[in-house]
């Protein structure tokens, strides 16, 4: 008689190496979501205030190398040049979770990659269905489609909920999942002129990347002129510069030789995760979130089609496809809930995600083309995210006190070793 396969346990305890990298990873994002926060608290208050014709003047300020198609606003400048190197963190984010993490095996990978499909799929369609029914237009589908790890954890880091290392690494890999998407929505449906040659000069470049790095050719002075032509190449060649980041990040070697303290993956991700987090996304989201935010401009949020689709799309879209989603890929795969959460739980983790700033702010500046609307489109960005992390704190608060229980026995350390003792006597 065959006997049952025992039931997986969802969100349960992470094993120690994997906690170790989430907990360094979310770190450096918890900074940077405080500064990416502060940021867009600036640029708010500046944009509206007497001075908003200087941050105008700042934003559109035009500088760089004509002659090499590199003629840009201040503003482009941080949207095409600076979030490159949020984009390299996030291929090096996904290269580990492919290769080391979450998404390795397809039993681990189901429920986040299924969860963040769904959190994806739902928010376009209400987005589109939103537009169609007020007679707008549907350009904007793929806006509320992204998470932003960086703005929930600050929320978190706000709110100072204890979440367990499952949830947290959950909405990592979540947002992770979100990021290859955008970028895939990006790559695909934003390209504009393409230039055959400079695509051929880029993807030359980075087949020369993928050789120094199969040569195991170390020294940054290869890598980072290589890694700039790149991505002057792939702007020049009609895609998304960003695009590059992503896969140099994709092409990085995650796993570390015999003799090596660090694989370089993991070396790049180190020096450069922080400038991203606490300079790049900051500097975007000052030139990306300052927004008229007067009464008119509001009423415009919500009478506008656009807009209201966003929000819609970013509030009740996120949370449907999200807890949806991972309620049916629990029960679709015969797992079990950790019987210390509840599915309460997931559902402030759905809530969560309707945070999409960043990523969010980048769509919608592609996909309109009327600056009037675009303004509309990132208010809708601010309020929906906005709205999604007050409804978060709210129903995470009220389970902190679980929270704080289970983070009190994951990080217990009777013996001093530096290991918490529930890895090494596996009692709860």
């Amino acid at each position: 008689m065959t006997q049952a396969r025992p039931r997986r346990t969802v969100l349960g305890l992470l094993p120690w190496p994997e906690r170790q990298a989430v907990a360094e990873a979310l770190r450096t994002e918890t900074v940077g979501g405080l500064v990416l926060l502060a940021a867009a608290v600036v640029a708010l208050v500046w944009a509206n205030s007497p001075w908003s014709a200087a941050y105008e003047s700042v934003r559109d300020l035009h500088f760089g190398i004509p002659a090499l198609g590199l003629d840009l606003s201040v503003g482009h400048w941080t949207a095409d040049g600076l979030l490159a190197v949020f984009f390299l963190v996030a291929g090096i984010e996904l290269k580990r979770e492919l290769v080391l993490g979450e998404l390795r095996t397809p039993a681990t990978a189901a429920l986040p990659v299924i969860a963040a499909l769904c959190g994806m799929a739902v928010p376009a369609g209400l987005y589109t269905l939103t537009a169609v029914l007020g007679g707008g237009s549907t350009d904007g589908w793929a806006v509320p489609m992204a998470t932003d790890i960086a703005f929930a954890l600050a929320v978190l880091a706000v709110i100072s909920t204890h979440l367990p290392a499952a949830l947290r690494a959950f909405l990592l890999t979540l947002a992770v999942v979100d990021d290859l998407g955008a970028i895939f929505i990006i790559a695909v449906f934003f390209t504009s002129d393409l230039n055959p040659w400079a695509l051929a000069g880029a993807g030359a470049g980075l087949v020369v990347f993928y050789l120094l790095q199969r040569l195991r050719v170390r020294g940054w002075w290869w890598y980072v002129p290589l890694g700039v032509g790149i991505w002057a190449l792939m702007y020049n060649g009609g895609i998304h510069a960003t695009v590059a980041g992503v896969a140099m990040g994709l092409i990085l070697r995650t796993r570390r030789d015999s003799g090596e303290e660090e694989a370089p993956a993991a070396r790049v991700s180190h020096l450069v995760h922080p400038f991203s987090a606490g300079v790049a996304v900051p500097l975007f989201a000052l030139f990306a979130a300052g927004v008229g935010v007067s009464g008119a401009a509001l009423l415009e949020v919500f009478t506008d089609p656009e807009p209201l689709a966003v929000f819609v799309g970013l509030v009740a879209g996120k949370i449907l496809g999200v807890f949806l989603g991972t309620y049916a890929a629990a029960r679709f795969t015969k797992a079990r809930l950790n019987p210390d959460l509840a599915w309460a739980d997931v559902l402030g983790l759905a809530v969560l995600a309707g945070i999409g700033f960043t990523v969010a702010l980048l769509i919608g500046e592609l996909s309109f083309t009327d600056p009037e609307q675009t303004e509309h489109v990132k208010a809708a960005v601010l309020i929906g995210s906005t709205t999604a992390a007050v409804l978060a704190a709210v129903l995470l608060r009220r389970r902190n006190r679980v929270y704080r229980r289970l983070w009190e026995e994951e990080n217990r350390d009777d013996n001093a070793d530096g290991i918490p003792d529930v890895y090494q006597t596996g009692v709860r």
